[in-house]
């Protein structure tokens, strides 16, 4: 067994950002910090492109062929470097304005070509919808959390899309008593009344995307601060409101990412971008003034790393509660912990912020098949006190499931770990099962084996699910990274061609039967894979992919460049530009066979600008020799993270799961579907 401890670099990307040391300068609570990026709100107007795709968005019956694909049209535009000449021609497909009428209507076309390959299986996927939807318990709230003299939670309300914000009154007999792993917020008729600080349901009626980041109250449990976005394009604005009437404290703050904090009671940290949207200043704001007299505490002016420290073994993340020395005595190396055990040979662990003075440690456990457990972990005791499991309806039962921790040689030998569930009586593995296979492995991301009730859908479906825990993640500390970026990105590739051969070599899938995903950087993966091994794939999904990384990586003027070339270099070096052509998706598309593919996009993403995943399309469509199906689906009112609402969301998850069962001839074609 390997222990590994990671220091892992945070960074404004496709990833996070320089947050921990803010968090140093003002003595605050770690958070989590999600970039930002920027987009622009458009009007959608109908125009005319010279291609045959103005079919596809022509109502047709069901008795009718499929149209043709939209074909985009042809505009060279010429690049060259160190002697190399690139031609892209659906350069012109990006517009950072987002408003150009031939563009939008080319997207139009793509969704509606999109709607009709799919609408032979409307019902089959409404009826998916329906069973991923029935798995919700709709009406529910989170594990409450006590702060001060309340108890804060988020409740859930049976049809509607987004979470309330609301705390209850601890008892005065029970307000004094120390943080105990036992303690019960009081729901009955003689509890105090449940109070609704905020509803995201009434915030959201009037936006097509709407998301709250960060939702903060004050020491005092007066004031509430939260971070919103309405376009998805994580761009954020601060607003303070008063705990008990909802009124607004002062003006909003504009023009910030998703972090905040309390400075104590009347104050705010927050930060605030670059032109390239990295986040490099934080600023002090007191309330009831201006925001363009708020104080900068810190300006990043270098995109560095900091240190944060992480422990796993075997992949797998580890909660090891260690006694500090007293203060005045030296800090020597931690040794001797407690560690706190769990039984799933694959399993997620997550922290929780908790009261920093407190003697309780709050954090999440989930597996494939064990739905995510909020503990209450005494440090002094040891004890560990279930809180909340997340309620799974529909007969769910977690012993139908079976999950697995199997590893594949890599071509340099390295074993790479694969994550495995299966529902244990609906699968031979005699290579007759369907697979789906995920993957990511960039920026040291751990994409850990937990729980997703939509995914009980594929598995009760037959489905294998499996995760392929490549480098270029972080899964295995810090040297797996960086042996998966650089100059050293291609193993991230080998790696999930090596996973997905063991798979096929032992029998838990055929290439006829496995399908594979993966989203943003891990939509790059998918994209390079299918460049260089579509044969064995029967069907792709790949999600607001980054897939033109030469070409983005080149122009400093993109959001995220500069400070995406600690990742994949930069290509104004001759070494980095020729090895990153190597295998940027957009630039190897060939001529040659590749199986069904489902690619999807945000219009408003400031991470991956649609243009990349349109451009990776129509040059597919272009040079591809076989007779599969290629379908586009770029959402014109979100952004990175798709669409916002919950149901929303399993909507998508219906849509992807069903694509992938039509690929694999799982469902019945009623007049339109993929051969």
């Amino acid at each position: 067994m390997r222990m590994v401890m990671r220091m892992q670099s945070h960074r404004a990307s496709r990833g996070v950002s320089f947050v921990n040391l803010v968090q140093q300068l003002v003595y605050l609570p770690a958070v989590v910090l999600s970039s930002i990026g920027a987009s622009a709100s458009i009007t959608v107007r109908a125009s005319s492109l010279s291609s045959e795709a103005a079919a596809a968005s022509v109502r047709m019956s069901q008795s009718e062929p499929p149209p043709p694909p939209p074909m985009a049209k042809k505009v060279e535009h010429k690049m060259e470097m160190f002697g190399d000449v690139r031609v892209d021609n659906y350069y012109w497909l990006r517009d950072d304005s987002r408003s150009n009428p031939d563009i939008l209507s080319y997207l139009q076309q793509e969704n509606a070509y999109t709607q009709f390959l799919m609408s032979g299986t409307k019902k089959f996927e409404d009826e998916l919808y329906a069973e991923i939807r029935g798995r919700i318990k709709e009406d529910d709230i989170s594990a409450p959390e006590r702060k001060g003299p309340y108890y804060y939670y988020q409740r859930t309300l049976k049809g509607k899309e987004y979470v309330q914000h609301c705390r209850r009154l601890i008892p005065n007999c029970e307000a004094e008593a120390p943080l105990s792993v036992y303690d019960t917020m009081p729901t009955g008729p003689d509890a105090p009344p449940e109070h609704v600080i905020l509803d995201e349901n009434i915030k959201a009626q009037h936006h097509d995307y709407y998301s709250i980041a960060a939702f903060k109250v004050s020491p005092n449990n007066k004031l509430v601060a939260y971070a919103e976005d309405t376009k998805g394009n994580e761009i954020y604005t601060i607003h303070v409101i008063d705990a008990e009437t909802g009124a607004p404290v002062g003006l909003p703050l504009v023009d910030a990412t998703s972090y905040l904090e309390w400075a104590g009671d009347e104050a705010l940290v927050y930060i605030t971008m670059d032109e390239t949207l990295r986040p490099d200043k934080a600023w002090l704001h007191k309330l009831g003034t201006e925001q363009s007299s708020d104080s900068c505490l810190y300006h990043e002016k270098d995109d560095i790393d900091h240190l944060v420290v992480y422990e796993r073994e075997e992949g797998l993340p580890k909660v090891t509660i260690y006694h500090l020395p007293d203060v005045g005595q030296p800090l020597k190396s931690l040794h001797g912990g407690q560690a706190v055990n769990f039984l799933d040979p694959a399993y997620s662990v997550d922290r929780s912020e908790s009261e920093f003075s407190s003697g309780i440690l709050r954090f999440s456990y989930s597996s494939m098949k064990t739905p995510p457990s909020v503990y209450d972990y005494d440090l002094k005791t040891g004890i560990s006190v279930l809180k909340k499991i997340e309620t799974v309806l529909g007969g769910f039962e977690a012993s139908n499931y079976v999950t697995e921790r199997k590893w594949a040689s890599a071509p340099d030998r390295t074993q790479i770990p694969i994550s495995i569930v299966y529902r244990k009586d609906l699968i031979k593995l005699d290579g007759s099962d369907p697979l789906l296979l995920y993957g990511y492995g960039s920026y040291e991301v751990c994409i850990d084996p937990s729980f997703k009730a939509s995914r009980l859908s594929l598995l009760n479906h037959g489905f294998i699910y499996a995760i392929a825990h490549i480098r270029g993640g972080g899964e295995m500390g810090r040297q797996w990274y960086e042996n998966g970026k650089l100059l050293k990105k291609k193993n991230t590739f080998t790696d999930f061609i090596a996973c997905a051969e063991y798979l096929i070599e032992k029998k838990y899938c055929s290439k006829a039967r496995l399908c594979i995903d993966g989203r943003s950087a891990g939509g790059l993966l998918i994209g390079a894979v299918l460049n260089m091994r579509p044969d064995l794939f029967k069907a792709a999904v790949a999600g607001v992919p980054f897939v033109d990384v030469l070409t983005t990586m080149l122009d400093p003027t993109i959001p995220l460049t500069t400070s995406e070339w600690e990742e994949w270099g930069d290509p104004r070096k001759e070494e980095f530009y020729f090895y990153m052509k190597s295998y940027s998706p957009v630039d190897n598309v060939k001529a040659q066979n590749y199986p069904n593919i489902l690619v999807t996009a945000g219009l408003n993403d400031p991470r991956v600008m649609y243009s990349e995943p349109a451009k990776f399309v129509a040059k597919l469509r272009d040079m591809k020799t076989d007779k599969n199906i290629i379908m586009f689906k770029c959402e014109l009112g979100a952004g990175h993270f798709s669409k916002s609402g919950r149901f929303e969301k399993l909507q998508e998850d219906a849509f992807i799961y069903t694509f992938i069962m039509k690929a694999l001839d799982m469902v019945p074609a009623q007049g339109s579907g993929l051969n």
